[in-house]
């Protein structure tokens, strides 16, 4: 089932043509597609970062719509192409390369199938190496959307085992503290998106106004600590202060009230940029 909503990301950005090609093309196939952005403003190449925002987004959009997510630094080599079936009976047309790790950790994969490129690949394409966001992952996403083919002729189906993930930092929970690694930026504001889940800072049994020690490290270098206190929005500290609020994601979010945490203090995202939350004495 699908229903002619079609959802596009990428890392190309918008300085010049490549989103209104995909568009393009997708219009091409249906004209009545109803075609929206997510972002294409994804750091380049920065596949963890594609993964995050559809698992921020997915949910939201009603059942049968399609996405077509694109950060894609393998293009051109032997990754493959392919559509997932979420468990909510949503499609993302992506490449094999990590992009749907939170998706199947978080929402669930019903069934994923390799594009058959013979068949799901637009004409007199085949020469073009590196530009399969167009002609390969919007071509195939517009024939879904449009319900001009079903999931089954999308291509042999894959066991959802076998697709690529990426790492993920395990939360580490005591009954002093939990620690976890800065994922994401909330990138306008500044605000860092940890992996530590609310459940799991509920652990500690934190009372709104209480404060917490909270360490952060790039590696083993000490970036920042200091006392921090939790509250149910930003305003519950004074402009400059920094907080510990649960995000729109149900994940811990440390922020500055009308500033950015990630500049205040330079910090960066990924695996290496752990975070602990400590109980004070």
């Amino acid at each position: 089932m699908t229903n002619k909503l079609l959802v596009l990301q990428s890392d190309f950005g918008l300085v010049d043509g490549a989103v209104s090609a995909m568009i393009g093309v997708a219009l091409q196939e249906d004209a009545t597609l109803k075609i929206h952005n997510l972002t294409h403003d994804i750091t380049p190449y920065n596949i963890f970062e594609g993964a995050y925002r559809l698992f921020q987004t997915v949910e939201y959009w009603p059942e049968g719509t399609t996405f077509v997510s694109v950060v894609d630094p393998g293009v051109g080599t032997s990754r493959k192409s392919v559509v997932a079936l979420t468990e909510k009976n949503q499609y993302i047309v992506t490449p094999d390369n990590g992009t749907l790790s939170f998706i199947k950790k978080h929402v669930g994969i019903k069934a994923v199938r390799e594009i058959s490129e013979v068949e799901n690949r637009r004409n007199n394409t085949e020469l073009s190496y590196t530009f399969h966001g167009r002609d390969v992952y919007a071509f195939t996403g517009a024939k879904l959307a449009s319900g001009h083919i079903s999931f089954e002729e999308v291509g042999p189906e894959l066991a959802v085992n076998d697709i690529i993930e990426l790492p993920v930092v395990d939360t580490s929970i005591s009954e002093t503290a939990v620690s976890g690694a800065v994922d994401i930026l909330d990138v306008r504001f500044g605000s860092l998106w940890t992996s530590i889940t609310r459940d799991e800072f509920y652990s500690l049994d934190p009372q709104f106004d209480q404060r917490f020690e909270v360490t952060i490290y790039n590696n083993d270098m000490l970036v920042y600590q200091n006392q921090v206190v939790y509250g149910k929005s930003f305003a519950d500290v004074r402009i400059g202060q920094p907080i510990i609020y649960i995000n729109s994601l149900y994940r811990v979010g440390v922020a500055i009230n009308q500033g950015s945490f990630a500049k205040a203090y330079n910090v960066g995202v990924g695996s290496n940029w752990r975070i602990e939350i400590k109980k004070m004495d």
